[in-house]
């Protein structure tokens, strides 16, 4: 496995939010498909269009489309890694779960956490 793909209307503005934060480059870039990669090393996340993509509900509910995965990504300052997703367009959630862990939303609507070594 290379990594995950998420859904989008837009990829490569999606693609173009991850970089920011992860500090990844564009691999390959086509109008219905982008996928980033470190600068070295291996592992991937990529984009592709999908015009029909419903984001999920977070938390759950009844009758919504429900979120089966998120990614976790790391940082040593909590409120200065939700300040600056939100810089490059994410929504903190209104429910937070864990003092530890900030729930974001992406700008297409897919959860993502950033969270700290306690």
């Amino acid at each position: 496995m290379t990594g995950p793909v998420l859904s989008t209307p837009e990829p490569a503005r999606l693609a173009a939010f991850y970089a920011g934060p992860l500090g990844w480059q564009t691999r390959t870039a086509e109008e219905d498909w982008v996928k980033l990669g470190p600068p070295e090393g291996e592992g991937s996340l990529a984009f592709q269009r999908d015009p029909g993509f419903v984001p999920p509900e977070w938390p759950d509910a009844t009758g919504r489309p429900r979120m089966t995965a998120h990614l976790d990504i790391e940082t040593d300052d909590l409120d200065a890694g939700a300040a600056r997703a939100v810089e490059l367009g994410a929504r903190v959630a209104p429910h937070q779960p864990a003092d530890d862990v900030r729930v974001c939303l992406d700008p297409a609507g897919h959860v993502f956490c950033l969270w700290t070594r306690t």
